[in-house]
Formats: structure tokens, sequence, C-alpha cells
């Protein structure tokens, strides 16, 4: 399964599945449940307790899951109950009507219940299909290797009720070197990822065109500001490196800092030395960053990530220790470096993510002076 999908498709997605599932039956067996404890205390305890007519409780509980037949099956057999149950403690028949009655009123108001819980799931449910395709569209998987570097990419989406998040990543090989953009919009839903998708679709082609990051953010910028309203922003890094070179250049609008783990195990945080605002709140100023450069040799990795990773809290609230999970990121495969350090922030989390995470893990290797047309290694 392609990692940047990962997210989407988790062994602890499987998991709440199952948990789901097995909370469906539970639900499922509870009104007959209910109707049996009924039925037993009032063949115990006689009329006069007056427990006949929480048979009703059955068809109430019914449209929680389950189809309107379901739900007028539960109805039928509580109404079957009540009248058995009349008959045996010889009740009077005015009572009788009146629980019948009320056994009934409840199953009908139970099985429209059903009809609207029943199309709301089927709305849901395909808002969530098109959410995922949107995403997959939108978020292409990344070239493993480009120039002098490898590279692995994660999506972990929160997926909260269809809201897809609108974290954004796209590796470019271009005539001036590797180019990166990882970015993080403000809000989530389908305005989020159309915002995203304005993002990529600039930086995909300013990518190209322009011969410096300040020439390309310029390029994102002028593409946010026909459509933002000046209240939304897209927090974002660039990056560009060159096989000539042993630095990578940065450009930080008001992105969390990228992490840089050096060959002997080292770390450091590639903090810009002056702080912008995110894309699309030019007009706040000041202008905008100074691009710095980075030492980047062989062996080193920089990790690009979004907010939705540091951010990230275990059940006391406590923030996910980045820096303290660097050695996840040891294996010779960065695809299985960046997966195991995934499973970390999930086991991190234990429970849905509350937001989108995305990670862009850049490792270089070897300089290499033969490249293919469009910046790939021939080696």
């Amino acid at each position: 399964m392609p990692l940047h999908l990962a997210g989407l498709f988790s062994p602890r997605r499987g998991r709440r599945r199952a948990a789901g599932a097995r909370t469906a039956l539970a639900l499922a067996v509870l009104p007959f449940l209910m109707m049996l404890i009924v039925t037993v205390v009032e063949a115990v305890t006689g009329p006069e307790k007056g427990f006949l007519p929480l048979l009703a409780v059955g068809p109430a509980f019914a449209s929680l899951t389950g189809g309107v037949r379901r739900t007028l099956i539960v109805g039928l057999t509580a109404l079957v109950l009540a009248v058995a149950l009349a008959a045996y403690n010889d009740l009077e028949m005015t009572r009788t009507y009146v629980t019948g009655g009320s056994i009934a009123g409840v199953t009908a108001a139970s099985a429209l219940a059903t009809v609207g819980r029943r199309r709301r799931e089927k709305e849901l449910a395909s808002m969530r299909s098109v959410a995922e395709v949107a995403q997959r569209v939108l978020l292409r998987p990344v070239p493993r290797r480009a120039a002098h570097m490898r590279m692995a990419v994660s999506y972990t989406s929160a997926m909260a009720a269809a809201h897809i998040g609108g974290d954004l990543y796209e590796v470019v090989n271009a005539a001036a070197g590797v180019r990166v953009i990882v970015g993080d919009v403000q809000g989530k839903g389908l305005e989020a990822v159309e915002t995203a998708a304005l993002v990529l679709g600039a930086f995909r082609e300013a990518a190209h065109d322009e011969k410096d990051l300040q020439g390309v953010s310029a390029r994102l910028e002028k593409a946010l500001n026909r459509r933002l309203s000046g209240e939304e922003f897209v927090t974002a890094v660039l990056a560009e490196a060159n096989p000539d070179e042993t630095t990578i250049t940065l450009l930080n609008y008001g992105h969390p800092a990228p992490l840089v783990i050096r060959a002997n195990g080292e770390i450091e945080w590639a903090e810009p030395e002056d702080h912008v605002p995110p894309l699309g709140l030019a007009a706040l100023g000041p202008e905008g960053p100074v691009p710095y450069s980075v030492s980047f040799e062989p062996g080193d990795q920089i990790l690009l990530y979004t907010d939705g990773v540091v951010e990230a809290r275990d059940q006391w609230g406590a923030f996910y220790p980045l820096g303290d999970r660097v050695s996840l990121l040891k294996d010779d495969d960065p695809e299985a470096a960046l997966e195991a350090l995934r499973r970390d922030l999930i086991a991190h989390i234990d429970g849905p993510p509350k937001d989108d995470a995305a990670m862009l893990l850049l490792r270089c290797r070897e300089p290499v002076t033969g490249l293919a047309a469009d910046g790939t290694s021939q080696v």
C-alpha cells in the first residue's frame, strides 16, 4: 500500500471498525434484552406495579440500529408480549388497550426516526467516499528518488465526519533543483481542499518557471490573493535542493520549523531568522521571508511536517515529542522509517486523530552527476 494513503487504511482504523461492529451488535440485542427484562419483572411482580407499559422501550431502542423492517418486528414483538402478559395477569381491557396504543405509537415514531437515520447514514457515506477520492487525487505519491535525495511521504487523515483537511505536499524536479512544498490550509472540509488544490496547482507550475524560491512563493501569494477573503491563510515551507550543493534552501511562511537529523544522529530545528505571516496574509506585512540555507550532506535527513504532528496530544494532553522520536527514522528505507514514525504518532494519540498529519522525509545520499531531462537520477 502506498505510504501516503496509510492513514486511510491503517490497522488502527481496522480495529476501530471491529469495535464499531461490536457496538452495533450490542445495540441490535438491546431492544430484545430490555423487553425480556420487563417481561420477567412484570410476570414476577404482577400487574400492581405497572411495569407493562415499559415494553415500549424495546421499539424505542430499535431505531438506534437496523432498518424499518427490524423496528416494526421489535414493535410487533413488544405488542405480542403485552397482550400475553395482560392475559396472564388477567389485566382489564382498558389498561391493555392503553399499553398497546403506547407501544404502537412508539413503534411508529421509531420507524420514522429509522428512515431519517438511514438517509443521513447514506449521505455521510457518500460524502466520505467523495472526500477520500478527492484527497487521493489531490495528493499524488512523491518520487522515491530525485537527484541526490531519497524521500517518502505519509498522510494520516482525521476524516472526522467526512471533513478532510487541507494539509498538502508536493515534490517537483525542476531545472534549478528539486523543489518541495509542505503546507497546511486554515480550516477543513471541501473549502480547505479547494484552497490546497489552488496552492498545489500554482506550485507545480511556478516550480518549473521561476528561477528561485522567492519567485515561486510570489506566484503562490498571487494565486491565493485572487481567491482568499483575507481571513484565510496557508502556512507553508518551501525547499530547494541542488545536487551540486551541500545545502538546502528554505522559505518558511508561519509553518513549524523542519527537523534536521544529521548523519551522526544529532538534531536541529531549521528555524528561520524572522517569522512572517502565512501565505495569503501578505497585506499584514512584513514582506515575504528571506531564504535561509541549512547544511544538507550525505546521510542527513530533513523532516517537513504539518502541525497535526507536533500538536497531537495523548490522553493526558501531552504533545507528541517529535524531537525525541528521531531514532525511529534509522531504517535504511525512507518509507519504512517514516511508517515507523507514523505508527508511533498514532500510538501516542491512542484514538482517532483530531487533525490531519502530513510528513515528508528528505534523505540526502551521495551526489550524482548523471541526471535525466526531468531531473531524476539515472543511477
